[in-house]
């Protein structure tokens, strides 16, 4: 679903103080010291970019990690008074519960952000140190406390992940619980299903190795749980009052336009007169990143054009993941004509075929299905 509405910014923010067992993006624990001139080259590249690529007013930005809520406000700010916002715009940062209190995120508040994302994962101790991380569940409610406090109540996120070894289905049960007892209570929940990432400590012990089939009943279980709380699905690990859905993460589904700042940064930029897209990233680690900023005002790694034809097959993919779905045009032709569908998809407003729970753990088999077809809107 190619779509021009919406523009978002994701700044990356590299940085960590610890590395979580599971983790293979583009983080690290011994650079911080990197971060002021890190932030000063961030700046450089919006600066670059708004002067040269005719950037339109953002409707979102995304601060994401690593840890951005390592950064203080200030440097938070600094970034952000570069990028030109539309009206209501959401500012999202990223936060690690035991990093932030609330003169931070007071001064996170003032500089402009209004939605945090906090990384829970479990509020269980045992499955915490199995995944490597290293906040309490009490760090947890303090975090959320202290968010009410700044003026972000109904503005947070929660992320969680399941299917870590040794979590049971009451572990992740209780998790859920105690998600939803949090006060005040998330407005938006993650629900991820824990992946092996080559290079991890994860991935090199096979006796930690999650269970597809637990993963599935803890999948299923987390849609019962938030759906009876008032959480809707919208993307299939994504829930949330109606209203509270993540608009960047919205703009990413609907392959709409955005601009990475930072190392390892991507960005995708579509052309409405072809129907074709360009996507491209920057270079992966910090310390480069900011050397080739200063010197060439640029961090580009490299990128690739994408074909109308491909950037329509890609479109389908992103929008099989959503409560919008797809054009019924889309898949064949109805259940009862494809038995393999049975039960997988449902209709989902006039023309549109959504995945049904059971579906959605087979989103994968059903995108197979997929065939190129117009778009509703296009």
């Amino acid at each position: 679903m190619t779509t021009t509405e919406g523009f978002g910014v994701y700044v990356h923010v590299p940085f960590c103080t610890r590395r979580c067992d599971y983790c293979a993006f583009a983080t690290w624990t011994d650079r911080f010291s990197l971060a002021g001139a890190y932030v000063t080259a961030c700046i450089s590249e919006l600066r670059r970019a708004r002067s040269s690529e005719d950037l339109p007013p953002a409707t979102s930005v995304f601060f994401g990690g690593g840890t951005p809520s390592l950064l203080d406000p200030d440097a938070i700010g600094s970034i952000l008074s570069e990028v030109e916002l539309a009206a209501g715009a959401e500012v999202t940062v990223e936060c690690n519960p035991d990093t932030v209190d609330e003169v931070k995120l007071r001064g996170y508040r003032g500089a402009g952000v209004n939605r945090l994302s906090f990384g829970v994962q479990s509020m269980v101790p045992h499955v915490l140190r199995g995944l490597g991380r290293s906040h309490s569940a009490g760090a947890v409610r303090s975090a959320v406390e202290a968010a009410a406090g700044a003026g972000f109540a109904g503005a947070y996120n929660v992320d969680l992940i399941f299917g870590a070894a040794g979590e049971s289905m009451a572990d992740w049960s209780s998790t859920l619980s105690a998600v939803l007892e949090l006060d005040p209570p998330p407005a938006h929940v993650s629900a991820y299903a824990l992946t092996v990432e080559a290079g991890t400590p994860l991935a090199a012990d096979t006796s930690r190795y999650p269970d597809g089939d637990d993963q599935a009943d803890k999948y299923l279980l987390a849609d019962s749980v938030l759906f009876g709380a008032g959480l809707r699905w919208y993307e299939i690990s994504n829930w949330a009052v109606p209203g509270h859905e993540c608009s960047h993460n919205l703009l990413y589904w609907r392959q709409g336009p955005y601009r990475g700042i930072g190392c390892a940064a991507h960005s995708h930029r579509v052309d409405p007169r072809s129907g074709g897209s360009r996507r491209w990233w920057n270079v992966r680690t910090p310390e480069r990143y900011i050397r080739l900023v200063s010197e060439n005002g640029s961090a580009e790694a490299a990128g690739e054009e994408l074909g109308a034809e491909v950037s329509a097959v890609e479109a389908l993919q992103l929008a099989l993941r959503t409560r919008e779905g797809v054009p019924a045009a889309s898949l064949p032709a109805g259940t009862a004509i494809d038995p393999a569908l049975e039960g997988l998809v449902e209709p989902a407003g006039e023309g549109m075929l959504a995945l049904t729970p059971r579906g959605r753990l087979l989103a994968n088999e059903v995108a197979l299905r997929l065939r190129r077809a117009p778009i509703a809107g296009n």
